[in-house]
Order: C-alpha cells, then structure tokens, then sequence
C-alpha cells in the first residue's frame, strides 16, 4: 500500500518519442533476439502487474534483481550519460479526454528528454556487441523447453515508426531497415491479469460512491450504509453481552521497552528471551495490547534480523499474509476505518471549507494536491460544487505522488484523474487534471505545475509531509523545508496542512520506540473500542496500514526510514520559518463539528478542539491528529 501505506519506491527508467532505440545497426551480423527471450520478458512484465496480486517466483526475488542489475549494466556502458531516479513524470488531461504527457528533468537525470541522445543509445557496433553479450547472460536463466512463443505480426508501415504510449494499450513498435515493423503486442499477453483490476479501479461502482459521495444533508453516506451500522452493531452488543475474563494482566509496554534496549545495545540473546515472552502473550485477533505487542514485535525482530531498505520491505511480506492493493481492496478497509474513526472525514470537511472560503465565484480554482494517491477526498468536494451559483465554475486538480515501480510509474495517478473526470462528467463540473509523479517533491519546478493568472490556487498537504525527510546535516538541505518554501514561491491563496500529531521522529531509537508505543497504543485502543475483534476490515486496516508504519519506524534507519511525524507545534515553527502565517479557525466551527460527531454516533471518547490556531482531533485526551490553514505571509 502507501507510504502513508509505507511503500518502498525504486529507480525507473520510461522511454517515449524513439523511433530506433531498439534498432540494431548489425542486425546481418547478428540475429535478432530469440523468440523464447521475448517471451520471458513478456512473463517477467506480467508477473510485475499480476491482476490477483498474488506471490510469484520472482516476487521481490534476489535473482531476479541480479538479472536486472545485469542487463542495466550493459545498457547503461551503451550510454554517454548516466541515469538517475530523481526524475519525474506529468500527465493531464481535461474531461473531453484530451491527453498530454510532459517529461521535464535535469539534463543528468534518467528520463530521456533529448529525442537524438535516446537514437544514439544503439548507434555503434559496441551498442550491438553488449546487448548481445547481455542476450546471452538473460538466456542462462531461462527454461531448457520452447514452451513458450510469441507470433510477430509483421507488416509494412504507411509511416515512420513511433514507440508510443497511450492509455490502456502497451506496444512497442520497433522499426528495422526502415522498411518493416515489428509489433510486440504485450496487451495481449498481459490483457487477461490487468484487465480486472483496470476494470474494478477505473469505474465508479456503487461501493465508491457510497464511500466517496455525501447524502443530502451532506453527511458521509457510509455512515448510512447497512453493512456498517451491522458491524457497530455486532460491536455494541458484544461489549453488552460479553462478561470479562479475569485474565492475567500482562505488562506489554514494558516488555517491549526492554526488548528494544536489549536490541540497542546489541545483547540478542536477552532481546530473543523477551520476544519469546512477547509472542506468547500476544494475538493479531486480541484485545489492544495483544495486537500492539504483535504488531511491535514484528518489528523488533525484523531490527534484531539487521535488515534495511528493501530487505525489510521482503521480510514483512514473509511473516504476513500482505496482498498489493487495488483502489477497491484499499476502499473496503477505508469504509470500515471511516466507520469507526472520524478523523479523516472532519479532516476533508475542513480542507472543504478553507478552500471555498476564498473560492467563491471563482472562475478556476486550482487544487494543487500533495501526495493525492486514489483521490478519495474529491469526489465529494466534486458534488457539493455542482448546481451551486457561489462556487468555482471550474476545477483544476494537479495531483502529485511518488511514482510505483516499474514501467508505468505515474498509472496509479492516471487513474486517479480518469475516476475524477468521471464523478465531474457526472455532476457536470468542468475538469482538468495534471498527474505527475516525483521521487523528490522538493524538485518539483514552478513550470511544472502550470499555475495560470485569474486562478484560485489552493494548496492541500493532507498526512504526507510526514514522509519527507528532514535535516540532513543542515537546514539548506533538508526535503522537508524545501517543499515548503517551493509552496510559498506558488504564492497560494489558500495552503491546507493536515497532519499525524507524533513525536517518534527522534534519531535515537529508544526515544523514538517509546513514543511510537504511546501513539499507536491510543490507535490500536481506538479500534478495540468501535469494531469487532474478529471484523476481517480491522485486521486488515491494523496490519497493512499500522503494521507497515511500525515495521519502517522501528526497524529501518536514515534514509530508508520514511515515517517521520512531528508534533503539529514543530510543524508551526516550519511553516512560519518558510513564510506563512496562520488564519484562525472559528468558534462556531469547532462547535459545528462537535455536533457533527453527535449526529454521526461516533465513540464518546473522540475529542475535537481547538489550540493555536490549529483543529485538533484526538482519543481519550491525547491528540493524534492537527488540521491548519495558511496564507503567504
């Protein structure tokens, strides 16, 4: 899932515009690759966008790793310029599905943005000797069995071929003797997987809308909805029906503390002993501490392991049962974390409000969305501007997010836009929507974002600058500060910061375990108050989405450590620091959404308030979420 699902991102490379970057200037001297060797790529790229997610023989695999290593190596000796991750991808549209695709990179970085340098990449007999040497070495892992064949449609061009990439077709047309085309339709291999999870992602089905859409007292219709009102009810009468168990009283945070100092200073054998202890007493299907003490305890013997990086990324899907998402797959567990929590909905009623608070009568206002993923907020921003006369007569949205891995970087994005267009076509909103997909939001460039005079520009952060990194050896260099001041050089109208309100981003492991154990021990709680134990949703919610958090604050370090939360008064000290200042929030607006929690039958002991200027959302006293709103100073 996301970084705010904890992903582990990797380098791409993304060619486009290239007429001959395949071509081979010795092809009489050396035969075309085989017709297995197509194949098995074919395979390898299938594996990569399986539809039913599940794991494969090169699921995250070592040699398959190697293997890429070795045929990039020798694409890599073949070029002049040495390529980079930190590249980004734009592509938009407006809803009469138009489409333009932009590449924009520093002259070092990995995406070709000069049409001559990507034809010279196989221009020489050298090119032509190393991709052969690297067709040989690809071979050594394939089957000793020609069970596998592709039929090349071959035919003559009316003009002069192109690779293209457009939406929902994948063919590489590679042009040889400037007489003929071959065709490598990889749709066709790979229709049959990626159909179904296309299908179920791009259109709008009953379960999005029920979702994603208000009613008509603009209330979240899922908190309508039949299923859930079941699971709060099941939840209401087992703590009605349910007689506690005097049960030994197990000291779980304790436990865990002294395991992860037994682990700091590397005594394994002690660190071993409390983690016997810990997984004795412990279940992903008890009550809070149960859960918390296995969700934790994964993690420290994930740390124990010495693992970093990528590696940590493998041993978590080896003790858990994890499964890529779709947008569908994550809208189930979102329904039932809606259901239970009001966090995220008072969170967007917020955002809502700020922004059509300096909307009104607009001509165009411009969202520009920091870290928007599957787009969950718009939709029902979308349907309360429609058929209204104070509101923005049309929506810009530029959706930015870190690119998945693989060949298509910016498709989950893309599909973002497509499911906006859609729910705008259906409330008949005027809609343009710019996807681009950045490793590092901090080099995102003014130009990039086509800010445009006579606009509204709204800026929305919602939970993902938690991700960014912060000082690294010095305030010039820090991610964090850059994208704050890249926002303030937009000069916005409006910039809406919601936040997770946590203080484990210390650099020193202990300091960050413990309260990392605080903060998710109210989350756990939370849920053990408002679902049932055995509901599939939470189990799910609470090892995907908490699991995989836990797994990178308490095991991994420096760069591969990507949840860094800060507590919202460090965060007030930043944006002051990049040149903002804070509007206030209202009275009767806290008092608005109090009420609100009343209507919507929420757990007592949610709290909603108000502290420096900031809407604060927490359990049982302790705050875990911060919404504020800013302007340029």
């Amino acid at each position: 899932m996301d970084p705010n699902f904890s992903e582990s991102l990797n380098g791409f490379e993304y060619f486009d515009e290239n007429p001959n970057f395949l071509a081979d200037p010795m092809e009489d001297q050396y035969p075309p690759p085989s017709d297995t060797l197509l194949k098995y790529v074919s395979e390898i790229l299938m594996e990569e966008s399986n539809g039913d997610y599940k794991q494969s023989m090169f699921y995250d695999s070592l040699a398959l790793r190697k293997t890429e290593e070795m045929l990039q190596q020798v694409i890599t000796d073949s070029q002049n310029q040495s390529f980079s991750p930190d590249s980004m991808i734009t592509n938009s549209w407006d809803a009469s599905g138009s489409i333009e695709s932009g590449y924009s990179a520093d002259p070092q970085l990995g995406l070709p943005v000069d049409e001559s340098m990507v034809k010279s990449m196989f221009s020489d007999a050298e090119s032509a000797l190393q991709f052969k040497k690297g067709v040989e070495e690809a071979s050594k892992f394939l089957p000793n069995s020609d069970q596998w064949v592709i039929n090349l449609d071959m035919e003559r061009p009316e003009r002069r071929g192109l690779v293209k990439e457009e939406m929902g077709l994948d063919q590489l047309r590679v042009k040889k003797n400037h007489e003929r085309e071959i065709i490598l339709d990889f749709e066709e291999v790979r229709s049959s997987k990626q159909f179904a999870s296309n299908v179920e992602d791009g259109k709008i089905t009953e379960m999005f809308d029920k979702v994603l859409l208000l009613d008509g007292e603009c209330d979240p219709q899922t908190l309508l909805d039949s299923e859930i009102q079941a699971i709060r009810s099941t939840k209401n009468r087992g703590e009605k029906g349910k007689k506690k168990k005097k049960s030994q009283v197990v000291d779980f945070r304790t436990l865990l503390t002294h395991c992860a100092q037994a682990i700091s200073t590397g005594d394994k054998t002690t660190a071993l002993d409390f983690l016997l202890q810990i997984r004795k007493q412990s279940s992903p299907l008890g009550d809070a501490g149960q859960r918390l003490a296995h969700c934790f305890a994964n993690a420290l013997e994930a740390r124990l392991q010495g693992s970093t990086g990528p590696m940590i990324q493998t041993y978590y899907n080896a003790i858990t049962t994890s499964l890529k998402d779709t947008a569908a797959d994550t809208l189930k567990a979102y329904r039932v974390y809606l259901s239970s929590s009001p966090f995220v909905t008072l969170m967007y009623f917020f955002s809502i409000r700020m922004i059509l608070d300096v909307a009104k009568d607009a001509p165009v206002l411009h969202i520009v969305d920091f870290g928007i993923l599957y787009g969950f907020q718009w939709p029902m921003f979308i349907q309360y501007i429609s058929g209204r006369n104070d509101v923005p007569r049309k929506l810009r949205i530029t959706g930015i997010e870190l690119p998945q891995c693989g060949f298509r970087p910016a498709e989950r994005i893309e599909e973002t836009g497509r499911r906006l267009a859609e729910y705008c076509k259906r409330f008949n909103v005027p809609f343009e929507y710019k996807a681009i997909a950045s490793q590092n939001w901090e080099t995102i460039r003014i130009e990039d974002l086509d800010i445009r005079p006579n606009e509204v520009l709204a800026v929305n952060a919602g939970l993902r600058l938690k991700t960014l990194q912060d000082e690294t050896g010095s305030e010039e260099n820090c991610p964090r500060d850059a994208v704050l001041k890249l926002i303030r050089s937009m000069n916005p109208d409006v910039f809406i910061h919601a936040i997770v309100n946590g203080s484990f981003n210390a650099p020193f492991f202990i300091s960050r375990f413990k309260e990392a154990v605080y903060h998710y021990s109210a989350l756990f709680d939370m849920f053990d108050s408002t679902l049932p134990r055995d509901n599939e949703e939470r189990i799910r919610f609470e090892r995907e989405f908490y699991g995989r958090e836990a797994m990178n604050v308490i095991a991994c370090e420096e760069a591969d450590r990507v949840e860094r939360p800060e507590t919202y008064r460090q965060w007030q000290v930043r944006m002051v620091r990049a040149g903002f200042k804070q509007k206030p929030i209202k009275p009767e607006l806290v008092e608005l959404f109090r009420e609100k929690l009343k209507k919507w039958r929420y757990h007592k002991d949610f709290v909603v308030d108000e502290n420096s200027k900031w809407l604060l959302q927490g359990w049982k006293g302790r705050t875990l979420y911060a919404s504020s709103c800013w302007v340029p100073a």
